[in-house]
């Protein structure tokens, strides 16, 4: 974001990510039942494109090292959502490690003193990406288990990619300097970002989801918050104690919340 906004970034990013795979939604596109490509298409939206935009909005305002801590909220969220949202049910162990989780991170909030309430505001972006994606792994597993992976990563990515190209449009990206240097690396990096970070990971995850269940699924955010810290390091961001402190209890409110079976138990 050193030389394109947020918006930019994160338009790019979904665009980069529905070119890459247009060609398997051109072949795939028909074996979706109509009645469910509205269901593909929110999927996307809630897994890939609000959150792509609420992350790289945050990161104006907070590092990426508090962002990926707070990314650890994602498996809270699936079960929560599941409960409330699907009707799934949720033994007396998960809600003591749902409780836990979210005294970490109210911890974690109050971590940026009371003096950081900007990054208070930005932070809360973060958390209601983390919201869409506990409602997306739900979603999918519930509405769209006939539906292969690859099909609905590659359609859902693709639709995506119309509304975010109208931003990329209206942001006037396409009135930017071109030949810059920064330009291209910026542009460069979110393309990057969006083929590897959003294309080939987002059907890795749907894999999962299917093949392992919601909740297990959801535990790869165990090791986000430590590749973002590493990041952090790397870029000199400043991680105090506090926010290390409040991660260390989200990550034991979900290692609670996780013990048992993996999946939640589908209503009839």
């Amino acid at each position: 974001m050193e030389a394109l906004s947020s918006y930019q970034v994160a338009s790019i990013r979904i665009v980069s990510a529905g070119i890459v795979v247009l060609p398997l939604t051109i072949r795939n596109l028909k074996s979706i039942p109509k009645k469910k490509l509205v269901l593909v298409f929110l999927s996307g939206v809630m897994g890939s494109l609000l959150p792509s935009y609420l992350f790289c909005i945050a990161e104006t305002h907070i590092d990426s090292a508090l962002a990926g801590m707070l990314n650890s909220l994602t498996p809270i969220f699936a079960i929560v959502t599941g409960a409330l949202l699907f009707k799934y049910s949720i033994p007396s162990g998960k809600i003591i490690g749902i409780i836990v989780g979210f005294l970490g991170s109210i911890l974690l909030l109050l971590s940026q003193g009371v003096t950081g309430t900007g990054n208070l505001y930005f932070m809360s972006f973060v958390i209601l990406a983390t919201l869409l994606y506990g409602i997306n792994v739900n979603m999918v597993h519930k509405f769209l288990s006939e539906v292969r992976s690859l099909t609905i990563v590659s359609v859902a990515l693709t639709l995506c990619a119309i509304p975010a190209l109208l931003v990329l449009i209206f942001s006037g990206y396409f009135q930017l300097p071109h030949g810059s240097s920064a330009f291209f690396h910026s542009t460069l990096a979110s393309s990057v970002l969006g083929i590897v970070g959003t294309a080939i990971a987002t059907i890795f995850f749907y894999v999962l989801i299917k093949r392992a269940g919601v909740i297990f699924s959801s535990m790869v955010t165990y090791g986000i918050p430590f590749i973002a810290i590493f990041w952090g390091l790397l870029v000199s961001e400043h991680i105090t104690w506090k926010e290390t402190g409040s991660l260390v209890i989200i990550l034991a409110g979900v290692f609670i919340a996780n013990r048992g079976p993996r999946t939640v138990a589908v209503p009839d």
